[in-house]
């Protein structure tokens, strides 16, 4: 396939609108965007925006209860919107592709994944299928092919199962690739590999790239433009440098404010109050409300766009202003922690499929203490975290809690334990029963035992854990189809809390959060730690997170401990040569000077293409 022609536009998004069926209120409202051949787009914003709602409009879809109100979408000069359901069907794979946040959504669980990349494969593109789908593979850096070809995506990580889906998507190296957050699963080594593989797929084929996130820090690195959408609108949209650098909206001051620092110079900081679930009417300015820099214009007027240099444009009156006051997260570094132990895990020794993949790991977790276990995907993260709350394979070695061993089943462990130990699985979406409805799930641990609470105890518990994750209360009769994949996580992480529990267990919980809900979590946590003697482990690949959340750094690899210390001193000075090249890998945003870390305003770009 030969590289497209530099001018080409590979999408054209002109005044698309989305409502809701019923009600008619609009979701996405009046967004134009464009998308050059060779050219990526960073799509930010908070979780429930209206990022996911955008992106699959792009592609001519819309989920349950939505339809597309007007605007057009073009793709190579090609009409998405008027091709019918077959039109559409024909398209997707070759035109456009598409890799969602959820990889199990994406992937058949009855069928090898090797099967699975081959009936993927277009056979027009003149090269051999095997050799592809090898290529495919090792793009994502997704070692031993011919091993994983023959699993089944149950037999994956979760890192391991997005890997998969990216490969499947640029199989053959569509013209729009859209890509909704596709790295939140995956350790930052093998994150710098896909941003790079992005990047090199798009400027050799001249694809477009729509690249959703959350995560400003990573959608900087791969991102030649980026547009930031609030409540369905757009913010600010202009080239990566400048608006990272030279942020005009207050809400883009907000996102990058809350961005986490892994020197542990600067505090989060989320932005106050909680963005609306729907676009609101077309007059005024739907940040208004959190927006301590509001006039009168600001409420009576949607904003027209303000134009910067170098075509950097932001939607507000009062562009260039410092924006709202924000939340801030103390560092949990700065306290030591108390080591009354809590939890012991000795010589754990786990199998799959008959081959040992945690080799003799020991632990230990203090009262009100937090650990940060990270490692690459596959390392054993999750395994180890699956095993200490009971949810894992068979083991070999002890598992200590309270001074009392705990049986490696979590069915036959008494329930006072089963309620003082909780975990929230990286996967929102498989963790949630998509029959019920979110108070119903919430309220689920306090329907189980002998001293289970009367039903207006349970009613005050559910709507005060909501409140806590930063949830309205009006998603208490939704289901979980209804919400966004950050959405989720939060129903997730109220679920969890309700139980009151002395140990969290947290996969991967802050994966699919922006970073202003993110900070806001983390903030939670840290008081749930300090006033209700809450000790955390806490599961993550995202070392910027962990000054804010951790005490002390464990570092697996392939299954054991390779270093373990304090916070600061593993990032500051790692010894081992896995935990260095996971600090070397971190994407982050940097100050040219260390003395203004805390403006959002004076950020600059590190970012692995530069």
């Amino acid at each position: 396939m030969s590289p497209r022609a530099a001018d080409e536009s590979a999408l054209e998004v002109d005044h698309l609108v989305v409502r809701a069926v019923r009600s008619g209120a609009p979701v996405i409202g009046d967004v134009s965007l464009r998308v050059d051949a060779g050219e990526v787009l960073g799509l930010v914003g908070e979780s429930g925006s209206g990022k996911t709602t955008l992106s699959l409009a792009m592609l001519g879809y819309v989920r349950r209860g939505l339809r597309i109100a007007g605007g057009r979408v073009l793709v190579g000069g090609r009409s998405l919107l008027e091709l019918d359901a077959a039109g559409l069907r024909a398209v997707r794979g070759s035109l456009v592709a598409y890799v969602p946040q959820d990889p199990a959504s994406a992937l058949n669980p009855a069928l090898r994944v090797g099967a699975q990349l081959r009936e993927s494969y277009d056979a027009t593109s003149g090269e051999a299928p095997a050799e592809a789908v090898a290529a495919a593979l090792e793009s994502v850096n997704l070692a031993g092919g011919a091993s994983v070809l023959r699993r089944y995506p149950h037999e994956l990580s979760g890192g391991q199962q997005q890997r998969v889906a990216i490969a499947m998507a640029i199989l053959n190296r569509p013209r729009l690739l859209i890509m909704d957050e596709p790295t939140t699963g995956l350790d930052v080594t093998t994150q710098a590999r896909v941003l790079e593989t992005v990047r090199v797929v798009c400027r050799a084929y001249g694809g477009g790239v729509v690249y959703v996130s959350h995560d400003l820090a990573v959608v900087t690195a791969v991102a030649d433009r980026l547009a930031v959408l609030y409540a369905g609108r757009l913010a600010e949209v202009g080239p990566t440098e400048a608006v990272a650098s030279r942020p005009m909206h207050p809400y883009t001051q907000g996102l990058l404010a809350a961005v986490p620092d892994v020197r542990g110079e600067r505090a989060l900081r989320g932005i106050a109050g909680r963005a609306p679930e729907r676009a609101t009417a077309a007059s005024g300015c739907v940040f208004a409300p959190r927006c301590d820099r509001a006039d009168e214009r600001c409420t009576a007027t949607a904003p027209p766009p303000i134009e910067g240099v170098d075509r950097h444009s932001a939607w507000c009156f009062n562009a260039r202003v410092v924006g709202p006051a924000p939340i801030v997260v103390r560092s949990s570094a700065a306290r030591p922690p108390v080591r009354d132990p809590l939890l012991s895990v000795l010589d754990l020794r786990a199998c799959h499929s008959g081959q040992e993949v945690l080799h003799g790991v020991t632990l230990e977790v203090g009262a009100r203490a937090s650990v940060a276990l990270v490692g690459r995907s596959g390392s054993g993260k999750t395994t180890l975290a699956r095993c200490i709350a009971g949810l894992g394979p068979s083991f070999t070695g002890t598992i200590s809690f309270s001074g009392q061993e705990l049986s490696a089943r979590a069915r036959r462990r008494p329930a006072s334990a089963r309620a003082r130990v909780q975990y929230v699985f990286q996967n929102p979406y498989g963790s949630l029963n998509p029959r019920r409805t979110i108070g119903d799930i919430v309220a689920q641990p306090l329907m189980v035992g002998d001293d289970r609470p009367g039903a207006a105890a349970i009613e005050a518990r559910v709507t005060a854990a909501l409140d806590d994750v930063a949830l309205a209360r009006s998603t208490l009769g939704r289901r979980p189809y209804e919400l966004s994949g950050g959405q989720r996580q939060r129903v997730a992480i109220a679920r969890a809390l309700v139980a009151r529990p002395t140990l969290l267990i947290c996969d991967e919980i802050t994966s699919s959060l922006d970073v202003s809900v993110q900070a806001v979590i983390v903030q939670l946590l840290m008081r749930l730690k300090d006033e209700h003697d809450l000790s955390l482990l806490f599961v993550t690949h995202n070392l910027a997170l962990v000054p804010h959340v951790a005490d002390e750094i464990v570092v697996l690899e392939d299954g054991r401990i390779v270093e373990r210390g304090s916070t600061r001193a593993i990032l500051d000075a790692p010894r081992a040569p896995e935990t260095r090249d996971l600090v070397r890998h971190l994407p982050r945003l940097t100050s040219p000077d260390s003395s203004e870390a805390a403006d959002p305003t004076q950020m600059t770009t590190t970012s692995a293409r530069r």
